[in-house]
This record gives C-alpha cells, sequence and structure tokens, in this order.
C-alpha cells in the first residue's frame, strides 16, 4: 500500500489540500479540496474568519480520507506574521489581519523602547508594519494580553485545534521579528524590553517534528510559512535566486548564515528561517496590486484576457509597487492614479502598469542581491501563480537580464509534502 501525505497549503485569497506520494522515484500529487479565503471587516478592522477557516480544514482532510485510506500524515502552512491569541483553552477573538492599521500607534512606541537597528542586528527581520511585534504590542496596548497565555501562528493554531497540541514553530515564528538570528530562540532581551510575559514564548520546534494526531493520521511541522516550505519545493541545479510569486512576490536566496548588516538592514532585507539554512530576502507588493485592480475595474474578466491586453497596451509609466499606499487602500484604482503623472487610458494601462513595475521592483532587489551575497547569477527561478504569466517573466528577463526559469507548480505544497516524507522514508 502507498503511504500518502495531505498538505494544506493556505493563502490570503485561497486555500488548497494536496495529497502526495511516491511513485517511480517521483512525487505524484492531487488536489483534492479547495477553498476561499479573504479579510472580512469587523468593528472598522480587517480581520479573518478563523472558524470558517478551520471549517473548511476538517472538510478537506475528511474529503482527502474519504478518496485515499492511506493517509499517514498531514501538515499545514500558512501566511506569516498573524496569529490567535489564546487565554488557556479560549481563544481571544477577533484575529487580526497583517493588513489592518491597528499598529500605527505601536510602532514608534516600541522603537521608542528598542530603536529599529537594534531589532535588526539581534534578529535581521525587515521593518514591515504588521510584523508580530507590533501586533503583539498593539495587543498589550490594548489589554488584550490581559491572561494571555499563549498566542499561536495561524498554522500551528489550526493544528493544535486537530491535535490539541499548541507549538512555536521556527520557521512562521522567525517572520515576526522577535527571534535572534544567531540561537533560531526567541529573544529574551526583546521579550523584555517590550514588556511582554516570558511564558508567551516557549522554545522553538523544527519542522519534521511530529506534535500529535488527528483521526489516527499525524500532525506533523511542515515549515509552516508558506515561503519556507516554497523554498523547499523548488527544483533548483544551483543555490540561485527565487521568487515566490502569489499574493506577495518573496525574493531571495539561500544563504549559510543571516546577513544583518548595515546597508541589509537599510535597503529592508530579511533573515528568515529556512529548513537547514537562512532565507535572504526581501517583500514585493505582488499579485496583490493585480487581484485588487482587476477586483475594482473589471471583476468579469480572466487573467489570461487581462495580461493579453496588457501585453499590447502602449502605457510604460511606472509606480514605486512597494509604496506603502498599495498596501490596504480603499481604492486601488485610485491609489494608482495618486502614483501616476498621466492618467491610464482603460484597464490595460493599469495592468500593463502594475506589471511593469513589478518586474522593476524585482531588477532593483536582484541588484542588491547580487551586491550583498558578492556575486552575480545568471537565472532567477520563479514559482507560484506568477510563474504562469508569461508577460510578467517576459517583462523580468527584460529588466533583469537573468534567464527566468518559471516552474508554474505548487511548490508551497510540495515542499511541505517533501519535508513529511523526509520523516517516513
Amino acid at each position: 500500500m502507498k503511504k500518502r501525505y495531505l498538505a494544506i497549503d493556505i493563502g490570503a485569497s485561497s486555500g488548497r489540500h494536496i495529497v502526495g506520494w511516491e511513485e517511480a522515484g517521483q512525487l505524484r500529487t492531487e488536489e483534492v479540496y479547495r477553498f476561499p479565503n479573504g479579510v472580512t471587516r469587523t468593528d472598522g478592522h480587517l480581520t479573518w474568519d478563523i472558524p470558517a477557516l478551520f471549517g473548511h480544514v476538517v472538510a478537506g482532510i475528511e474529503k482527502a480520507r474519504n478518496a485515499c485510506s492511506d493517509i499517514v500524515s498531514l501538515s499545514i502552512d500558512t501566511w506569516g506574521v498573524d496569529y490567535v491569541l489564546m487565554r488557556g483553552k479560549e481563544e481571544v477573538w477577533p484575529c487580526y489581519a497583517y493588513r489592518d492599521d491597528r499598529t500605527k500607534d505601536a510602532i514608534p512606541q516600541v522603537h521608542a523602547l528598542v530603536p529599529f537597528s537594534r531589532l535588526y542586528r539581534r534578529t535581521g527581520i525587515q521593518f514591515q508594519p504588521f510584523n508580530t511585534l507590533y501586533q503583539l504590542f498593539a495587543d498589550k496596548q490594548a489589554g488584550r494580553l490581559d491572561g494571555a497565555t499563549d498566542f499561536l501562528m495561524l498554522p500551528c493554531y489550526l493544528m493544535y485545534r486537530l491535535c490539541g497540541n499548541g507549538v512555536h514553530e521556527y520557521t512562521n515564528a522567525t517572520t515576526g521579528g522577535m527571534v535572534n538570528a544567531e540561537t533560531g530562540e526567541y529573544d529574551p532581551d526583546i521579550v523584555h524590553s517590550l514588556g511582554f510575559p516570558a511564558g508567551l514564548f516557549p522554545k522553538l520546534k523544527k519542522p519534521g517534528d511530529v506534535i500529535g494526531e488527528y483521526k489516527g493520521i499525524r500532525v506533523v511541522l511542515c515549515a509552516t510559512h508558506d515561503t519556507g516550505s516554497a523554498v523547499e519545493g523548488i527544483p533548483m541545479d544551483e543555490n540561485a535566486p527565487y521568487i515566490s510569486s502569489g499574493t506577495w512576490s518573496l525574493l531571495g536566496l539561500k544563504t549559510e548564515h543571516p546577513l544583518t548588516d548595515a546597508r541589509s538592514e537599510q535597503l529592508n532585507w530579511s533573515n528568515e528561517g529556512g529548513v537547514g539554512y537562512n532565507r535572504y530576502q526581501k517583500n514585493i507588493m505582488g499579485m496583490w496590486l493585480v487581484n485588487r485592480l482587476r477586483d475594482e475595474i473589471c471583476p468579469g474578466k480572466s487573467f489570461s484576457e487581462i495580461v493579453r491586453e496588457a501585453a499590447i497596451s502602449s502605457f510604460d509609466e511606472t509606480v514605486d509597487a512597494n509604496a506603502p499606499a498599495f498596501l490596504a487602500p480603499e481604492s486601488m484604482k485610485t491609489a494608482f492614479d495618486s502614483a501616476l503623472r498621466a492618467k491610464p487610458g482603460g484597464p490595460s494601462d493599469y495592468f500593463r502598469c502594475a506589471y511593469r513595475s513589478l518586474a522593476l521592483s524585482y531588477r532593483s532587489a536582484l541588484e542588491e542581491l547580487e551586491h550583498a551575497a558578492g556575486k552575480s547569477f545568471s537565472r532567477v527561478y520563479i514559482v507560484g501563480g506568477g510563474a504562469k504569466n508569461d508577460f510578467l517573466n517576459g517583462l523580468t528577463e527584460e529588466f533583469s537580464g537573468k534567464k527566468v526559469v518559471a516552474l508554474p507548480i505548487e511548490a508551497t505544497a510540495l515542499g511541505n509534502l517533501k519535508i513529511q516524507m523526509r520523516i517516513d522514508p
């Protein structure tokens, strides 16, 4: 009987359950369940509907069990930084989404206690207004940490609901800005300086650890930060730059050690946990720009049509794709209009602008990466939804001078599965 493994890969806009198994020396996969995801607005804040999300997790597992009786393990990955606060076995709702602006007052207060340069030297994590430490400090100021016994990053919370064991997994914990880059554990100096309860920060677990069971299926930790699993899933012939292209584009390189020098801090590069290596990478706004534009100005149009029309548009003005104005605007169209000198003539002009702006961001990041690594690269690997976009891939080749190796595969699910399979040869 074949051993089968279940990867539950949840992104900010959708999730999927993918069963994997080895056959003739190859990893085979089958998607058995897919579901939508997205933020909701609760009392003026952007939040996640976690009970609905967990309902989809369970529904997909049951569908997988009905289709395959030989599933031996499962694991869950999601985006980083967000968490569910716990008081004992009770959740503290709501679960805020990272694009919510509740940290705007917390950020200067955090930096008054621990200057960002000190944070960066200790953690190597880029500044983002949604980093977990700013969210936790906002919770502290709001009294939400009173009586709190834990905060579980979303994949670990969902697995806790399955198996009853609440843990903190290393790769996802690093995204929050509180894990020491050298020790690989939560930094007690940061925790103490910000006045957080020390009991909220246990020893970290690593990808490959078995943490429990759900209906006879082992619950295993993959690299629960989706980019960590995606990098594990990329079939690279060499250590080359990668772009994991989804709602965000994560551009980076595997390195042996974190790079926490002043230039990396100035250029806002991050050092996040990998499976036995460091991921030196940068967040780029990604398909969020295109998805929001489509929702607003042409919701019925297919992406293939959008790409085809963008390719023949003659609108060549660009924007800074990483500008804060594009993080969570009420109107993405208005955000583009405000950043542009010329007025786009129609939807195709907006999309051409978005794709060209992303490709320029890739070029800039690749130049910074080569400087930091002290070497040049001839290729860049692109996985995820954006790898299917021939127009964007062509722009990336044109602007960067790198050969694009586009792999339109479910790299995150593949990495999730590979980690599970390593512990069960």
